[in-house]
């Protein structure tokens, strides 16, 4: 289904970007924050520790592209 590829595909890319962004932050090494940016830390720690327990963590544009490709001749709607 449409929706089942689209939900598989945005975790799977929100937790790559958030990956990202938390490396480059590492790598920056800027100590002070302001209450908006610990904020922001905040929600991307709590999102980050979520998907990381679900398959999406495993998950790359590849890997779903494969997998709708081999789901497409099943025919789910539900």
């Amino acid at each position: 289904s449409d929706v089942l590829k689209h939900f598989i595909y945005f975790f799977s890319q929100v937790f790559q970007l958030l990956t990202d962004l938390k490396q480059q932050r590492k790598e920056s090494g800027k100590n002070k924050q302001s209450s908006g940016q610990q904020n922001l830390n905040t929600i991307m720690y709590e999102t980050l520790k979520y998907i990381s327990k679900t398959p999406c963590r495993y998950q790359s544009p590849e890997t779903v592209r494969e997998f709708l490709a081999a789901m497409k001749g099943h025919k789910l709607t539900k």
